[in-house]
């Protein structure tokens, strides 16, 4: 099958599924998900895991997109107006998350190394969904305001928990444990990413108003996040905080962000529906039975960890009590960025490799078909779902 009938397929049956979820009330992320799940390996094999795999850049440029309207809500008017509340959030719900994992299962008698890398990757939080979410269903108030900063800031500080957990437990294992693997290789990471994410915003900013049509500004808007999501490949960067920075310089230093804002919220909604599709594709079924006890209580510990630190965090800014009740339960999808942890714990835990990724792939098969849905529901008491929407 080509891959111009791989991407029509995958596309009328995310519609398909969207008409159905619209009758029964659910989001639309949820609907394209099951969609692949449908139409992949796991049910009807219409498209196979290879096929769905070969999709990759599409996978890239959407987050590349996705993390690009996160950054463009960061004005500095709103930055100033929330001040330090989603910082000190972030900080809470990531740190109680990894150390909820972390006790909780040595506490139950599972090995040490194995507890802190799945702690570790319990932190990482899926943007794509939750921006989905809020997307589909115009979301406004103050949870949905702080959810988003909190979830760009989430990727930052799980790079360096990763480094520091995963450095810890090869320590553990007779591996060497240095500072430059713990602290200096992910804060390069995180520096040089928001360094290129600022130059290619400065670009983007500096260009636009060269450009009268709009269809040359969305070309333009294009042409930058591909570039960072690129390059990131090429100096082993984040794609996500690149183009999440791109998106902030661009809606605080152009005076055509309206425009480059529309007409990007115009183009990506087919590319966002491909890509939840073949996510969908790419799910295991098979995994679910052999995740045993550990895998439940990773699930959980990490909504433990997550709603307990948001809690937490609120608490301490004296944010608004929706805050405080419902953010923690808009951070449960979880998907690229713990798949990618995974993926590097099999390259240097031999030995625990294949239990760390069936337990986080069985997580994000659960995460990111009901999360969501959480979400919805969440916001939903939070009261900032318009009545007409819901």
């Amino acid at each position: 099958m080509n891959i111009l009938l791989i991407v029509a397929i995958a596309m009328a049956a995310g519609l398909l599924f969207s008409r159905g979820a619209h009758l029964v009330k659910l989001p639309n992320v949820t609907a394209f998900l099951v969609a692949g799940l449908v139409i992949g390996p796991c049910v009807a094999g219409i498209i196979s895991k290879e096929q769905a795999a070969s999709m990759g850049v599409i996978s890239e440029a959407a987050l590349g997109f996705i993390a690009y309207s996160i950054g463009g809500e960061f004005k500095l008017s709103y930055l100033k107006e929330i001040g330090k509340a989603p910082l000190t959030i972030t900080a809470f719900q990531g740190l109680t998350t990894a150390l909820c994992v972390d006790v909780g299962l040595i506490a139950l008698g599972f090995d040490v190394p194995l507890s802190l890398l799945l702690g570790a990757i319990g932190l990482a939080t899926a943007p794509a969904a939750t921006l989905m979410v809020v997307r589909q269903y115009k979301a406004k108030g103050p949870v949905t305001q702080m959810l988003l900063p909190v979830v760009a800031m989430d990727d930052a500080l799980g790079l360096m928990v990763f480094s520091i957990s995963a450095s810890v437990a090869q320590g553990m294992l007779g591996g060497e444990m240095t500072v430059q693997s713990m602290v200096l290789s992910p804060l390069i990471e995180i520096v040089g990413s928001f360094a290129l994410g600022a130059a290619l915003g400065l670009v983007l900013a500096f260009c636009a108003r060269f450009f009268a049509s709009r269809g040359n500004k969305l070309a333009l808007s294009i042409a930058c996040v591909l570039a960072g999501v690129g390059l990131c490949d090429l100096l082993n960067l984040s794609s996500l905080l690149v183009c999440m920075m791109i998106g902030a310089m661009m809606v605080n230093l152009s005076q055509q962000r309206e425009v480059l804002m529309e007409q990007c919220d115009r183009f990506t909604p087919p590319l966002f529906l491909l890509f939840f599709v073949l996510s969908g594709a790419e799910l295991d079924l098979t995994v679910l039975p052999s995740v045993g006890v550990i895998g439940i209580l990773y699930l959980l510990l990490r909504c433990i960890g997550k709603w307990g630190g948001t809690m937490l965090g609120a608490l301490c800014v004296h944010a608004d009590d929706n805050i405080r009740k419902y953010l923690g339960l808009t951070l449960l999808p979880q998907a690229g960025v713990a798949i990618g942890m995974a993926s590097l714990v099999a390259g240097r835990f031999p030995t625990l490799g294949a239990q760390v990724n069936t337990i986080v792939l069985a997580g994000v098969l659960v995460f990111e078909l009901v999360g969501p849905i959480i979400t919805k529901l969440a916001l939903t008491r939070a009261g900032e779902i318009p009545a007409v929407t819901k």
